[in-house]
């Protein structure tokens, strides 16, 4: 199944905290397996919190690592020296050909992504 959005961490952590300022754009929406495990590793969350984060991402797709993935991780990692955890995200938005939803400078800045900031809320 295809996908035309990927979430960075940091915009599903906003949206699950009713954080965002803008509403998502139409589309079909995904999250990279390294998504699922930094939310899920909080040590603050809740049982509430883990029940909440389930049910959203139980409705959208998991994207997995594949070999093109870790392949592309690895050039990422090596052009532009950043966390892996980063690049499997932006790797995994670019192999899936989808917009990577993401709040995070740095992957902006990367070559052949397209990345698409949303407003957060100012307190």
């Amino acid at each position: 199944m295809g996908i035309d959005y990927l979430f960075d961490t940091n915009i599903l952590i906003y949206l699950l905290n009713n954080c965002l300022a803008e509403n998502l754009p139409s589309g079909r929406y995904g999250y990279s397996v390294i998504t699922e495990i930094e939310l899920l590793s909080f040590p603050a969350l809740t049982a509430t919190d883990m029940e909440i984060i389930n049910t959203y991402l139980g409705n959208i797709v998991l994207m997995n690592l594949t070999e093109a993935i870790k392949q592309k991780t690895i050039s990422l990692r090596r052009t532009y020296r950043i966390k892996l955890p980063d690049a499997i995200i932006a790797a995994t938005a670019i192999e899936a050909g989808a917009v990577l939803l993401t709040n995070d400078k740095a992957l902006h800045a990367i070559e052949n992504i397209a990345c698409l900031s949303l407003q957060v809320k100012q307190p």
